[in-house]
């Protein structure tokens, strides 16, 4: 099943948890809440990134998102049966699949994948308790 999930790119996650919350989304708990959060709604969803470690993306940027359980080589097959190249990248939670729309705009689809979730989230809070100690 493919899902729509705009993930908007936050200098303060804590700070756009809140907000977001605030305005009536629910909290679904994940590991690497430090960098990212998904906050749901009755219809749909809204995932919190930190810009800081989100491989280039400046605070402010929205992305258009979906997350799958299909295997991403399934949905790999179609894009390239339809025309539309496509780039398989691996991310800290998963895998994902990178493919431009007609516009020009960059579409991604993700795996994600609990584990390496979890292993991310854990390399992120060392890197963060080091810098804190360096200062």
């Amino acid at each position: 099943m493919l899902t729509v999930l705009p993930i908007r790119y936050v200098a303060d996650v804590d700070a756009s948890r809140n907000f977001y919350a605030g305005l009536g989304l629910a909290i679904r708990q994940e590991p690497g809440a430090a960098v990212w959060v998904r906050l749901t709604a009755a219809a749909g969803a809204v995932g919190i990134h930190a810009a800081a470690v989100s491989q280039g993306r400046p605070p402010g940027t929205t992305e258009l998102g979906f997350t799958t359980d299909e295997p991403l080589d399934q949905v790999a097959q179609r894009l390239e049966h339809n025309g539309y190249p496509y780039e398989l990248v691996e991310e800290n939670f998963g895998h994902s699949i990178r493919v431009t729309d007609p516009d020009g705009v960059v579409v991604q689809i993700q795996n994600i994948d609990p584990d390496t979730v979890r292993r991310s989230a854990a390399a992120v809070a060392v890197a963060v308790a080091v810098a804190d100690d360096s200062a």
